[in-house]
């Protein structure tokens, strides 16, 4: 493990001698002990809906990403026989909520609201975007701009930070874990933590100056500076994290087995090869999906919200 964790698993085991055990809410059954939500084995009790909807992430213009990912909509109607619709969401706790609440069938969330997503509404995320070589993920990055006088990430103190939204990994919950673990600088009390919602809000507001430092994800500003929405000089990065798994994509659990077959056969057998998906992530240097297990991929997320004290109780 690299240095954060190590830093986070010593504090968790001279703080909370037994670590806090991830848990489904009560409607769902994990029997396998994968620690997602099983399929209802009563047909019943099991979804067939003429109409799939889909949902990415909102870490940017949701007008982006419906052009982004025509071509795969598309294709997945092909391939389930269903009309398939974009449902572009607004907040992370709305696209839970959606799903939570039986309007939305297929996902892609980000990394930090994963785990509320499988705890409290039985997503089932299956697989993520990577290169060609398999690799994949991205850093969580403290910017700047230039001539703020914050050249270090101790220069923060006294400082304000935006953050995006609380469910986020890169926006909120790794860098609230590595400042106070790694750098003693804690929201609230060292530095004034500001939300702004999006990392895409969080990078233009720092490149606009209208705040003096952001965390943020560096796959978004990667992009945003491919697209000339903002400028490398307008920007400085302080610190630059560990790698981490990126947008995690996954179905409801209640969906018929044989439509959840079908919606994955979809993801891996999609051609990339010109296709509008492969024009808005190729920037990234992605090219596949490629197969993951929740338990497995997120170990490390699951660890941060162990470190911050997150709980997955849900309301």
């Amino acid at each position: 493990m690299k240095r954060l964790l190590a830093t986070l698993a010593g504090a968790l085991i001279i703080a909370t001698p037994a670590l806090a055990e991830f848990k489904l809410d009560s409607r769902y059954s994990d029997n396998d002990g994968d620690l997602i939500a099983d399929i209802p084995q009563d047909p019943s009790q099991q979804l067939d809906p003429g109409t799939l909807i889909f949902a990415y992430t909102p870490v940017e213009d949701p007008a982006v990403y419906r052009e982004a990912w025509s071509d795969f909509l598309s294709y997945l109607e092909e391939q389930t026989g269903k009309k398939v619709q974009f449902f572009p969401v607004q907040s992370n706790a709305a696209q839970i909520e959606a799903m939570r609440a039986g309007r939305l069938h297929i996902a892609g969330f980000n990394t930090g609201s994963n785990p509320l997503a499988v705890a409290c509404a039985g997503f089932r995320p299956f697989t993520i975007m990577a290169g060609e070589d398999g690799s994949y993920g991205y850093e969580m990055e403290i910017i700047t701009y230039p001539g703020s006088g914050i050249e270090k990430v101790e220069d923060l103190k006294g400082k304000e930070l935006a953050f995006t939204s609380e469910t986020s990994n890169s926006g909120f919950k790794a860098p609230s874990a590595i400042l106070k673990a790694d750098y003693g600088l804690s929201a609230g009390e060292d530095f004034t933590p500001v939300f702004s919602g999006k990392h895409d809000n969080s990078i233009l507001g720092v490149a606009n100056k209208d705040y003096p430092a952001a965390a943020i994800a560096n796959s978004v500003k990667q992009r945003m500076i491919e697209r000339d929405v903002v400028k490398p000089e307008q920007l400085v990065t302080i610190y630059t994290s560990q790698t981490f798994p990126t947008t995690g994509y996954g179905v409801v659990y209640n969906l018929k087995p044989e439509l959840q077959e079908k919606i994955q056969k979809a993801f891996f057998d999609f051609d990339w090869e010109g296709s509008s998906l492969q024009e808005e992530f190729t920037r990234n240097g992605e090219a596949q999906f490629i197969p993951i297990t929740f338990q497995e991929e997120w170990e490390v997320i699951r660890k941060i919200d162990e470190a911050n004290g997150v709980s997955y109780d849900c309301q």
